[in-house]
């Protein structure tokens, strides 16, 4: 299943269910609601708590990093909170500059 972001400032934003409701429960968003809504005034917040999370998860995994021996040849890395959340943050940064609310399930 996908969620679609939507503002006005930009292209709809597409994720996977999975890294969509991530993100809302870091925002403190109902994941399971169907369609909901990021307020102009809550915006800067949110790309504040998105930003303080990837680089948590960065710092994290930076500590726990393992050497490329220890790993098979065949292994893809894993797709990062920081990769997931690139496009939904600028999302919200143009949405901030454009005074616009982003919006899901809608």
């Amino acid at each position: 299943m996908l969620i679609t972001f939507k503002s006005a400032t930009n292209a709809d934003l597409i994720m996977h269910e999975k890294s969509g409701k991530e993100i809302l429960l870091l925002l403190g968003k109902n994941p399971d609601e169907a369609r909901g809504i990021i307020t102009v005034e809550q915006l800067p917040g949110a790309v504040a708590t998105l930003q303080q999370a990837t680089a948590a998860e960065k710092a994290s995994s930076s500590e726990t990093a393992t050497s490329p021996s220890e790993t098979e040849p065949d292994d893809e890395p894993p797709v990062s909170l920081a990769q997931r959340a690139a496009p939904f943050i600028d999302m919200l940064e143009r949405a901030i500059k454009a005074g616009n609310p982003v919006l899901w399930g809608v």
